[in-house]
């Protein structure tokens, strides 16, 4: 498992240079303008700019970088030409003007229908652009704010504001942003943007999906969305190679990503099962130092597909609290699903979860998780009073290590494990064979009414957990 550990940690530092590299490297040899008062008749100068995303794309070969100036633009940016390492393509708001481009005059066409996308493209960025207004009421339509497909690699999508897109269709799909890998793709930055105000049906608010090998999630805000927040997806057919049909090496950190449940979503009713962060079958993926709260679910690790896994999951230093269902969870939800092996949770802040008293507990331990450490966690209850909620005997060889359960006074603790519940901390360390420096203490937090979760100097937690 630490050969594991540093195996994550190495790949995650190789794909912060590779971005590093990508966006300090390369040149732009060719300025291209776009304006709401130009004219396609123009040359696509800064004095004489073109009027169309669609004329500026169709001039965008590798080195230009397209500059988009303030403006409302009614239609769709296809990208036509890739960068190359060295003369990438850019699309970016210039002089981080307000740059709109709106769906709302794009009329239901069955298919998939996005406001940017970036198919068979390599060393793309689009950047500083706010995406919205794209609506469907058909269930054979999905609708997406920004969509790369195909065998694209070295995309980067940063500083962008994706909102309102929504399907009204009962059983419909939409995404802020779905990256799906049908052939092989690599190298993909998703970085400092917002999707917020999303209406997805069946679907997620920005997804990767299929053939991905190496991506970086960082330090976007993801909110008020009726499902899943970030998904990283694997084995469901959207690969042209069935052996590489899932996403992994890569790393999702800084994240904030908050009110983000199902339900009211006409696809799932009055069900609270949005992930805040869903790995489902991905592998090699480090989850580390995001903030999720208010969500259905704070962070799920698993495969909804029976037999298959999510594998090599770090899932350590995040904050979660305040979610309906549960903290953290792994394993499939009934004993038709994959699961969860290989895997860490490490060093969380897991607080007050399971608000709607679904029994999730803080942490929920799920049908058929194998080979996993849980290690040096802080975990205080919720209304439910559920440290650790394990309804499933399908559980082999899972540690726990050096574990803090807050105890507070005039409250107990319950803990399940092995479909048998304890009020007895002592029992279920015995039960759970968790090692001797587990405790059930006051972790003494500075200041948890305001979510400060770092330790008072005199915090006995603190030579058990750090």
């Amino acid at each position: 498992m630490k050969k594991t550990i540093l195996y994550l940690v190495a790949a995650a530092v190789a794909i912060l240079i590779v971005y590093a590299f990508n966006t300090t490297e390369s040149t732009h040899d060719k300025a291209i303008y776009v304006a709401t008062n130009g004219s396609d008749k123009n040359d696509g100068t800064k004095s004489k700019p073109f009027r169309t995303l669609k004329k500026a794309a169709s001039e965008a070969r590798a080195g230009t970088i397209v500059y988009i100036k303030e403006g409302i633009y009614k239609e769709r940016l296809i990208v036509k030409y890739s960068g190359t390492k060295l003369k990438p393509i850019t699309f970016k708001a210039y002089n981080q003007d307000k740059v709109v481009i709106t769906g709302e005059d794009v009329k239901n066409v069955e298919g998939d229908t996005s406001l940017v996308n970036i198919d068979n493209k390599n060393y793309i960025t689009i950047s500083g652009l706010i995406i919205q207004d794209l609506t469907t009421n058909l269930t054979n339509e999905t609708v997406i704010g920004m969509y790369v497909t195909g065998s694209s690699s070295h995309i980067t999508l940063e500083h962008n504001v994706v909102r309102k897109i929504e399907t009204h269709a009962e059983d419909g799909n939409a995404h802020g942003i779905a990256i799906y890998g049908t052939g092989p793709m690599k190298d993909i930055y998703i970085i400092n943007n917002t999707l917020e105000d999303l209406k997805l049906g069946w679907s997620e608010s920005l997804v990767l999906n299929g053939n991905i090998d190496g991506f970086s999630v960082e330090n976007n805000v993801v909110r008020r969305n009726d499902n899943i927040g970030i998904d990283l997806i694997g084995h469901e057919g959207i690969s042209n190679d069935p052996k590489a049909d899932y996403v992994r090496n890569g790393i999702i950190k800084n994240n904030e990503v908050y009110e983000i449940s199902s339900f009211g979503n006409p696809a799932y009713g009055e069900e609270y099962n949005a992930g805040g962060i869903y790995v489902d079958g991905g592998k090699s993926i480090t989850i580390e130092k995001n903030t999720i709260y208010n969500c259905d679910i704070g962070i799920e690790a698993t495969s909804e597909h029976a037999k298959q896994y999510a594998d090599n999951i770090e899932i350590t230093e995040n904050i979660v609290y305040d979610n309906h269902y549960t903290g953290i969870s792994i394993g499939g939800y009934d004993d038709n699903r994959g699961g969860t092996i290989n895997s860490s949770i490490t060093q969380n802040i897991i607080y007050r979860n399971d608000t709607k008293g679904l029994a999730g507990g803080q942490l929920l331990l799920q049908h058929d998780i194998k080979d996993n450490i849980i290690e040096r966690n802080t975990l205080t209850a919720g209304p439910s009073r559920i440290f650790i909620a394990n309804f499933f005997t399908t559980n082999q060889d899972n540690e726990l290590r050096r574990n803090v359960f807050h105890k507070e006074e005039g409250k107990k603790g319950l803990w399940v494990w092995n479909e048998e519940e304890f009020t007895s901390f002592q029992e279920f360390k015995l039960a759970s064979t968790s090692d001797s420096q587990s405790s059930y203490l006051d972790p003494m937090f500075e200041n948890e009414t305001n979510y400060d979760f770092s330790l008072k100097k005199e915090s006995p937690a603190i030579n058990i957990i750090e």
